[in-house]
Parts: C-alpha cells; sequence; structure tokens
C-alpha cells in the first residue's frame, strides 16, 4: 500500500502545525487509498548538518545514529504533506535541515504543501517547492493555505473553515496518484 508521512514542520514551543497536521491525518485516514503516518521533527532531534559528507555525496553512508534514523523515516514513505507555518517569508530552519540532511531518500516522491500564517503560508510554500525541486519531489497543484485570522481563533486554536477540507481531499487526491505513479520510477 502507498505510505503518505505527514511532516510537521515546525518544533516552536506553542506552534499551530501539530493541530494542523493532526486534522489533515484526521481527515487522510478516513481515506482508504493509502496509509498516514504523522513524522514530526520534534521527534527526531536532528542538528545543524553534522554529516562529514553532503547528502548527495554521501549515497546513504552517514556517521550519525539521528541521521540513519532520519534516513529509513523518509526512505519508507512514496509520498509526503508538509505541513510548515511561513516564518519571515520562508519555512522553518529546522524544516529545511530536516530535508538538507538527505538526498536519495526523496527521490521520485510526490508532496503537497499545507501552508500556514498570516498571508495562509503561501510564500512559506514555494519556497518549500524550490527545496524540494532540487531534491527530486514531484510537488502536487493542489495545496491548502490556512490563514491566522481566519481559519485560527485568536490566532493561535485551530478552527478551519468549512471549505478547507475540500482543499485537504484535493491535494490528497493528487499525492496519492502521484506517489502511485513515481514508484514505477523508483523500481
Amino acid at each position: 500500500m502507498t505510505k503518505i508521512g505527514i511532516i510537521i514542520g515546525s518544533t516552536r514551543p506553542g506552534r499551530n502545525g501539530e493541530a494542523v497536521a493532526r486534522w489533515v491525518h484526521e481527515l487522510a485516514t478516513k481515506r482508504d487509498d493509502a496509509a498516514y503516518e504523522l513524522v514530526d521533527l520534534k521527534d527526531h532531534q536532528l542538528p545543524h548538518l553534522d554529516e562529514t559528507l553532503a547528502a548527495a555525496a554521501a549515497s546513504g553512508v552517514y556517521d550519525h545514529p539521528h541521521t540513519k534514523v532520519w534516513s529509513e523515516t523518509i526512505a519508507g514513505y512514496d509520498g509526503f504533506v508538509f505541513v510548515t507555518p511561513e516564518y519571515n517569508r520562508g519555512t522553518p530552519g529546522v524544516l529545511k535541515t530536516a530535508i538538507d540532511f538527505l538526498y536519495s531518500e526523496w527521490h521520485d516522491k510526490s508532496a503537497g504543501v499545507v501552508g500556514y500564517g498570516v498571508s495562509g503560508g503561501v510564500r512559506a510554500a514555494e519556497h518549500l517547492r524550490q527545496v524540494l525541486g532540487q531534491v527530486k519531489v514531484a510537488n502536487v497543484q493542489a495545496g491548502v493555505e490556512l490563514l491566522l485570522h481566519a481559519d485560527f481563533e485568536n490566532f493561535s486554536v485551530f478552527r478551519p473553515r468549512p471549505h478547507q477540507e475540500d482543499q485537504v481531499t484535493a491535494m490528497l487526491d493528487q499525492v496519492v496518484a502521484w506517489s502511485r505513479a513515481l514508484a514505477t520510477v523508483r523500481v
């Protein structure tokens, strides 16, 4: 069965991303087209790029146990949903670092983006799409843009507007379809 990882892209105390990711996961697990799992970057405690070789040159040969665990985690998925806040017009550093730690483990997989912030996380989503393209992840067109002033009560309690569920459905439809198609490339 196709496996999709829903990556919580922030480790900040009081983050909104965990509630958003759990909502996406809840909607996803009502479907029968893939297996969906939450992947929380807080559980991986990756330092800032401490491997001797750059990921593109390492070819899966890593020095540190945390990198090996992260590699096994990401290698086990066919596609991803990235849940990212927008910090200063980009993705959080911890998410960029998590992507940069690996290279071939990301190849020929698909990804959708759920962004949130004052502007719906659109700049973070665009930034993330550029980064993912560099590690050969196919970004799907559909995405979710959650506005802090409209989808969160008092900017902190997650209360998505009803139409957002349709946005998640459209994104997951594309992520699953592309994940299945790209599985043939990875063989």
